[in-house]
């Protein structure tokens, strides 16, 4: 069954003018839980894929529906389920555990041996704190944006519900003072050493500080992601036809673009035939800047790439 859209265009732009917006490369999908976010990821995914670019679908939603959507079983590592298209549903655990390790790695070569036990144990409790895990998977997330466009052409991201959403596009620039704290907690350590190295006579063995140069890189990788969630990246919202729903996607909207997040076309799911014409209503108005692309409420979930494709006729 072809699903039939109707589409409210978002206000006309002068395409001679220089402010006119450059497609995003890296595309959200977000909102609230059960909203079909997931399914138009998807269908988003494959237009890319069909349109013959290097595509990736990633979810950062601990609730891993996209194998469900696609009817394909997918893992920690990237799947090619189609031409042009792979798709990556990764294990937060997981992903905390190679953070960990990483950052032991760090500190094994970084720090003197007899304090590595109280390191190893400081790390295997912060691991174990709240937020941790979603922390580990915004830095799975900065790994791949690098990714693009040398390695995907797109890169479309199945967001966790709403509340998750805002938390992961804030992190990289909630993050970059603490770990400019620290740099600079490390570079007075450095100093008192090479201060009383000098005073005692002597060398000190090698001209850079590895973890100082490990708090750098981190630095400059948290400022290279949150400039580019602003440059080059549209977060499009998903919603269906309640007032409540309503409510919280125009709190998300409104705050991502008060902190400068690009907002892309908005899709109203599950529009029933008898939709209150006052809600729906309510919706058009609200969004007109970034227009709407409403999907009717079906007896069918389009579940697999055909079923997907149906879709993606009427939002690409």
């Amino acid at each position: 069954m072809l699903l039939r859209f109707r589409r409210s265009a978002p206000a006309k732009k002068d395409s001679d003018t220089p402010d006119t917006p450059v497609a995003p490369s890296i595309v959200f999908f977000g909102g609230k839980g059960g909203v079909g976010k997931t399914t138009m990821a998807a269908a988003h995914a494959l237009h890319f894929a069909d349109r013959g670019l290097r595509t990736l679908l990633l979810s950062t939603d601990p609730a891993h529906s996209l194998g469900d959507v696609l009817a394909t079983p997918l893992g920690d590592t990237p799947v090619q389920v189609g031409e042009n298209l792979w798709v990556r549903e990764p294990d937060a655990d997981a992903a905390l555990r190679r953070r960990v390790r990483r950052i032991g790695d760090d500190a094994a070569r970084a720090l003197p041996r007899e304090i590595l036990p109280a390191v190893s144990r400081h790390l295997d409790h912060a691991a174990a704190g709240p937020g941790m895990a979603e922390s580990a998977l915004a830095d799975l997330l900065m790994d791949t944006m690098e990714e693009v466009p040398d390695r995907w052409d797109r890169l479309v991201v199945d967001s966790a519900p709403t509340g998750h959403l805002m938390r992961l596009l804030h992190l990289p620039e909630l993050l970059t003072p603490w770990v400019q704290g620290l740099a600079r907690q490390r570079e007075r350590a450095v100093d008192a050493d090479r201060f009383a190295v000098g005073v005692i006579g002597g060398t000190r063995e090698g001209a850079e500080d590895p973890l100082l140069e490990k708090l750098h890189a981190r630095r400059r990788r948290l400022e290279r992601a949150a400039a580019r969630l602003r440059e080059d990246a549209e977060v499009r919202l998903v919603l269906v036809p309640r007032r409540m729903v309503l409510a919280e996607t125009d709190r998300a909207a409104r705050e991502l673009a008060d902190t400068g997040f690009r907002l892309g076309t908005v899709v109203v799911n599950q529009v029933p035939a008898d939709v209150d014409p006052e809600v729906i209503g309510d919706v058009r108005a609200r969004f007109t800047e970034q227009g709407t692309v409403e999907s009717p409420l079906t007896d069918r979930e389009p579940i697999g790439p055909d079923a997907l494709r149906d879709l993606l006729t009427h939002l690409a």
